[in-house]
């Protein structure tokens, strides 16, 4: 996949006008590119269509208009984009209560390294994380990471021809696996390997 450009981005008053329609079709684009992870773990699986939402949304919030915040947006959110050959994702804990999550976030130190994929008989691909940032320290990790599963050419090939994708965590406190992705997740991630 391509990276954005100003010149794929809609100006504020463009996007006011279209960011009802916009926004429908991304949650329903979302809603295909989300994988959770028992009951307290989802993967928010990014692409340009998702990533150009981000920004635009961001665009709009903080009224910016000038060449040089736009590159700025551009510049932060443009390493979210799959390449081919990885996927990427918004790794979240979620806990609504703000007492467990913070017990839990204070159990769950080094678990956004613990996230994987599998093609079916190759290695675990485990999540390269917060490239951008550490998120955590030693009290705590954060309740959002970024990561980044890198493929071999091998695995994209089995993919594209059908073998079992899977996915889990493997924390010593936390844990968590689906032993086959179907249906319209697995499609969504197959396109990023195009």
């Amino acid at each position: 996949m391509t990276h954005l450009g100003r010149d794929d981005l809609m100006g504020l008053e463009t996007y006011a006008e279209k960011r009802a329609e916009f926004r429908n079709a991304v949650m329903a684009h979302k809603k295909k590119r989300k994988l959770s992870l028992g009951g307290n773990a989802t993967l928010y699986f990014e692409d340009r269509m998702t990533v150009q939402y981000q920004i635009q949304e961001m665009l709009r919030v903080e009224r910016i208009f000038e060449r040089a915040g736009i590159d700025e947006e551009l510049q932060a959110y443009n390493p979210l984009i799959p390449d081919g050959r990885n996927l990427k994702a918004t790794f979240m804990l979620e806990y609504p209560d703000a007492n467990e999550r913070a017990a839990a976030l204070a159990q769950l130190i080094g678990i956004e390294d613990r996230v994987w994929i599998a093609v079916a008989d190759h290695a675990r691909v485990y999540a390269i994380a917060d490239e951008d940032l550490d998120r955590e320290n030693e009290d705590k990790t954060s309740a959002v990471h970024f990561l980044r599963f890198e493929f071999e050419e091998p695995m994209i090939r089995a993919l594209k021809a059908g073998a079992a994708l899977a996915a889990g965590i493997d924390h010593t406190n936390y844990a968590a696996e689906i032993g086959c992705l179907e249906g319209a997740v697995r499609s969504a991630l197959l396109a990023d390997f195009a």
